[in-house]
């Protein structure tokens, strides 16, 4: 007995670094988040981009998907004009150096995305380079959405089909423009779901029958089923969805009240946390 009282404080004494709950606020097991994202059509993974934690939690669960089921993989962190040179290294034509230089990689690739990108390659998964390139979501922060209309066909193809849906009255848009105080503008969360929508665009143009599509992006473009969530309903209204947001907390023993309700699954990292940037 003293045998399993020496396994149970070991047990107490382990300080764990992130905790999983449901939208309820109920502490729940990575199994049971594997088992309900491999029901969905859309995993939208949201993540803080320089948290350890996500990233290494994102590899997990999609090696694990990968096992038990058919994959598509996609990301905000990648560009849909650099989808030609993602391919090139996905099929091995160019190397991580040539792809560094041709695509505009953010500076924390090589810790954090490009051990997503390298599984895709070494299982040969489709990988989709998801979001609107920057330069134009640029442009709608400064000039709004009319601005797109002067585009080629070509740079209209890297983004969402125009006109564009959109409702300036969702609490994540509303809530942009209160963090932005004075210098917000109306064009500030258009800029925002510019983005949106052209991840879910992506996501439906890619998705594959019996499979899931497994998508990374800042929680922010997620949480509280908005962002992508919202135009994947909007453009896809029966599309299956399952969606983890990430917060940082003090105490990882309860789902602080204001996260309640944030995504299908709550990943509370310990605000300790290293960080990667």
């Amino acid at each position: 007995s003293l045998f399993f009282f020496a396994l149970s404080f070991l047990a107490a004494a382990q300080k764990p670094a992130y905790q999983l709950f449901t939208n309820k606020g109920k502490k729940t097991q990575y199994e049971k988040m594997l088992a309900d994202a491999s029901k969905a059509e859309v995993v939208l993974f949201g993540e803080y981009h320089d948290n350890p934690i996500c990233h290494w939690l994102q590899l997990e669960l999609t090696r694990d998907l990968a096992a038990k089921m058919p994959i598509v993989m996609g990301a905000e962190m990648i560009e849909a004009d650099n989808q030609r040179q993602l391919d090139d290294y996905l099929a091995g034509r160019i190397d991580q150096k040539q792809f560094d230089t041709l695509a505009r990689l953010w500076n924390n690739h090589k810790t954090d995305y490009k051990p997503l990108v390298d599984f895709a390659k070494d299982q040969k998964i489709r990988f989709v380079a998801a979001n609107i390139p920057r330069r134009y979501a640029s442009m709608v922060a400064k000039k709004g959405l009319e601005s797109l209309t002067t585009l080629t066909d070509e740079e209209k193809s890297w983004m969402m089909p125009q006109p564009m849906p959109y409702d300036a009255a969702l609490p994540g848009y509303v809530n942009m423009m209160k963090m932005m105080g004075d210098h917000a503008t109306d064009n500030f969360p258009k800029a925002q779901a510019v983005k949106d929508a052209t991840m879910a665009h992506f996501i439906i143009k890619n998705m594959q029958a019996g499979s899931v599509f497994v998508h990374y992006n800042g929680t922010y473009h997620s949480d509280h089923y908005e962002g992508i969530g919202w135009y994947l309903k909007t453009y896809r209204p029966q599309t299956r969805i399952f969606t983890i947001a990430t917060v940082e907390q003090d105490n990882l023993d309860k789902l602080e009240a204001e996260h309640l309700g944030k995504a299908d699954y709550i990943l509370v990292v310990d605000k300790d946390m290293t960080k990667t940037f």
